[in-house]
């Protein structure tokens, strides 16, 4: 509660409006929804709320990761296929898919930290133990191989909340629930030392050691968070979806597609991810259905349509489209994240 009234302390009287009535607003309007727009719901809080994963490493630490798919496969897997193998319920395999991806991240990040390697490099080393584990869980007979882990479809009109199964609505909220964690989450770390120690790194590295920061530390810090937080992501990915494909779940359009949300929202920011995912999400699915109206078939039209939004707002707003709208709105935190 002290995390929370803290990070709503930080925040302008406006935001704090804007806030609740957002926050009221996702609580309402998925009674009004149909089916299809329920589900564009849930994959915009299930990107805002990998993207804000993503962005504690990259947007609050500076370390580029292209390869977090593999932590949301990873952390999908293992839950899955304790549920399959064992009947393990999710929400005890969660803790299990959560230290399998702290050890994975730990892994990466050890190899890289302690040999120096930063920047492009290390983001071809994250794609590299992504591509990697692809090719082990195409390979590994326990969870499927390339044919894929299916999980047994529970009753939909039922609501199991302990064994996550159950009408879509019943995953927007578990989703949404989610997202406002790590919101918080995010926010509170943001404003702990260890998150001013990132930000000092992210920085200059070479500074912020030179004042006695253990740059070391706090990378495999910052490392192993991000992958417990999306670790919890890739749970929710298995039990919504029902099934798991090598080549869908660690595939790197998926590492691009967390990515995307935090950089065209906002790096750095708390609500960039947030507005991101709904900009790309809706704009998105706009454009394919207005394709599709038309009377094109044009086979990954929205990929391109990613790639134009990103070139965008990479050569016209460095920062993301959150930050200055904040600041024009005099919306945001006092001190302007």
């Amino acid at each position: 509660m002290n995390t929370l009234r803290e990070l709503l302390a930080s925040l302008r009287g406006r935001s704090r409006l804007l806030l609740a009535l957002l926050l009221l607003g996702l609580l309402v309007v998925p009674w009004f929804l149909n089916a299809y727009l329920l589900t564009l719901a849930i994959m915009i809080l299930y990107l805002a709320y990998t993207g804000q994963a993503w962005n504690v490493m990259m947007g609050f630490c500076g370390q580029l990761s292209l390869g977090h798919a593999l932590f949301v496969g990873l952390g999908a897997y293992t839950a899955a296929a304790l549920f399959v193998h064992f009947q393990i319920a999710p929400w005890a395999g969660l803790w299990a898919a959560i230290a399998i991806c702290v050890l994975a991240g730990a892994v990466i990040g050890a190899l890289a930290f302690r040999f120096g390697i930063s920047g492009v490099y290390f983001a071809l080393l994250t794609i590299a133990f992504a591509e990697f584990t692809r090719i082990g869980f195409e390979n590994f007979q326990w969870v499927g191989a390339t044919g894929g882990l299916f999980l047994k479809v529970g009753q939909r009109e039922h609501i199991d909340l302990l064994g996550l199964r159950g009408p879509p609505l019943m995953f927007y909220y578990v989703i949404l629930a989610l997202a406002v964690a790590g919101f918080v989450f995010s926010g509170w770390l943001l404003r702990s030392r260890v998150g001013y120690y990132w930000q000092a790194i992210r920085e200059n590295e070479d500074a912020a050691q030179a004042l006695g920061i253990n740059t070391f530390l706090w990378k495999m810090a910052a490392i192993t968070v991000s992958a417990a937080m999306t670790g919890v992501a890739g749970v929710f990915y298995a039990f919504y979806y029902n099934n798991l494909f090598p080549d869908q779940v660690f595939h790197i359009s998926s590492s691009i597609e967390i990515i995307l949300a935090p950089i065209i929202g906002g790096l750095g920011s708390l609500f960039g991810p947030i507005f991101g995912a709904a900009v790309i999400t809706v704009l998105g699915e706009g454009i394919t259905n207005l394709v599709n109206a038309l009377g094109f078939d044009i086979p990954g039209v929205k990929q391109v349509f990613y790639g134009i939004v990103l070139m965008i707002v990479i050569l016209f707003l460095p920062e993301g489209i959150w930050p200055p709208l904040a600041r024009r709105l005099k919306l945001g935190p006092r001190s302007g994240r």
